[in-house]
């Protein structure tokens, strides 16, 4: 006989004498609505699946540790980079963009990349990309961007029409574009890729002193990344690769681990860069802005349940704590607001207190109440208004941020730099990609843009030609067009 059996209980606690068979009229039936088991199962089977994300939908994640390794106090009071060798528990998801919960880990996307930091002043949140700039620079456009990589209204299949359409008609994507069709649209999996903010965010130390940075986490394994050949096989054979490859790693004790690497520039070096430092299409070149290694993040936990972890985690590039702000950046000013909204929406107000999304290190003080699964105690009878004479909590006049100014009219500005939006595209393809590169790049194009009419084609080529002109002639032998077509 079995010692300590567990008992099957119904949520409240009944014991369950049967859970093979339903209470019924008879052996033939009907069932009884008395079988509060039975509906309860059932009930509860219909609710078991939440809103999806609207993008990253699919991802994997697993828990470690970030560790300093480099002294930054000069840049930044943040606590939990105040010693190097301190070291701060961390969770981190991977995930597709685009696609649903269901598609290929192989397919042509940017990566998620996000991390949180469970610190002594709170969660910090970074939420960034395998790729180091985005398509869009304003955040008005977004909504419209994820509808053209989504599934058509009517045919709801992907439609090439609309993904190349949206994009010829933005030319500052062409970046983005560009390193998307090179073979880094498809890592080989999570652990051999390179994260990265992609957003500039402010730094600020003890003494008011502000910085301009950006965030890049490189991967201790290596690049690595598949043909779009290899992509296609896994896509059929294994569309869960990269899923199960982080997982198996860490279950083997082959722990991932990436060194974090900060660029930083000075306010007064941000008003005249050549390039607008705040836009999240362009890089700063390293050899402007050397990067300086900072840490490491080594992922050794995988998660006890996937869904309580990895599909209820919650990551928000609102969430900063002392030392660590935003900056003007358009894309990442919409994202602030964004991102909590979106969590709200799929995991009710008080997502939070779930145990993925809470602080770990300290308690939250403040004088929201109520609302949908509220689980703990809600605060018990103190108040929930403030001022007050009750001892509730009070602001800190300290955790301000060092303000910087603004200028100019509040207006709908068009950009001012979009000469500039062609540069960086056709400096990667000339000096960085590799002969192998560029075949693969071009191929990726082609075989996709060949999808499209031949409208869209011609200027979604012609934005090709004003990034390299080499770039732009081998597209159009690619797809058949004549140089005259074109430069009409």
């Amino acid at each position: 006989m079995v010692k300590n059996k567990k008992i099957l209980t119904t949520n409240f606690g009944k014991p369950v004498d049967d859970d093979q068979n339903s209470i019924t009229a008879g052996d033939r039936g009907s069932v009884t609505l008395q079988d509060v088991h039975l509906f309860e199962k059932l009930a509860h089977f219909n609710r078991e699946r939440i809103p999806e994300r609207v993008v990253h939908a699919k991802g994997a994640g697993a828990g470690g540790y970030f560790e300093v390794s480099k002294d930054v106090t000069k840049y930044t009071k943040a606590k939990f980079l105040s010693k190097v060798g301190k070291k701060t528990e961390v969770f981190a998801r991977f995930s597709t963009v685009g696609g649903e919960k269901g598609s290929a880990d192989a397919e042509r996307d940017p990566r998620g990349f996000a991390v949180k930091f469970y610190t002594e002043e709170g969660n910090f949140d970074l939420v960034g990309n395998n790729t180091p700039v985005f398509f869009i620079r304003d955040p008005l456009k977004f909504p419209d961007f994820i509808h053209t990589q989504k599934r058509n209204p009517t045919t709801n299949t992907k439609d090439a029409n609309m993904f190349w359409d949206f994009l010829s008609l933005t030319p500052e994507s062409i970046h983005q574009v560009t390193i998307l069709f090179s073979d880094r649209g498809t890592p080989k999996n999570y652990r051999h890729m390179n994260g990265y903010s992609s957003h500039t965010y402010k730094w600020y130390n003890n003494k008011g002193d502000y910085f301009w940075v950006k965030y890049h986490f490189k991967t201790d394994q290596g690049i690595q990344n598949l043909t779009q050949q290899q992509a296609e096989v896994l896509k059929g054979n294994d569309p869960d690769h990269a899923t199960r490859d982080l997982f198996e790693a860490i279950e083997r004790g082959e722990y991932p681990s990436w060194t974090l690497e900060m660029q930083i520039m000075t306010p007064e070096e941000a008003t005249t860069y050549r390039f607008d430092p705040f836009d999240v299409t362009k890089v700063w070149p390293h050899s402007d802005y050397p990067p300086i290694k900072v840490g490491r993040m080594v992922l050794n936990r995988n998660p006890e349940n996937y869904f309580a972890e990895v599909e209820q985690a919650a990551f928000s590039p609102g969430n900063f704590i002392p030392g660590i702000a935003a900056s003007p950046d358009k894309m990442l000013q919409g994202r602030l607001f964004a991102y909590h909204d979106a969590h709200r929406y799929r995991l009710g107000p008080n997502y939070h207190l779930l145990p993925v999304n809470r602080p770990k290190t300290l308690t939250m003080t403040n004088y929201q109440r109520d609302g949908l699964m509220r689980f703990d105690g809600n605060e018990g009878g103190k108040p929930n208004y403030y001022p007050n004479s009750f001892d509730g909590p009070e602001p800190m006049p300290d955790a301000a941020e060092p303000a910087f100014s603004v200028s100019g009219k509040a207006a709908r500005q068009k950009y001012i730099h979009q000469n500039d939006d062609f540069v960086q595209a056709g400096n990667l393809f000339r000096s960085v990609m590799t002969k192998t590169d560029r075949e693969h790049l071009i191929n990726n194009i082609v075989t996709h843009l060949c999808h499209t009419n031949k409208e869209i084609q011609l200027r979604q080529t012609k934005i090709f030609f004003q990034a390299d002109p080499k770039y732009g002639r081998r597209v159009a032998e690619g797809l058949g067009l004549t140089l005259k077509d074109v430069k009409n």
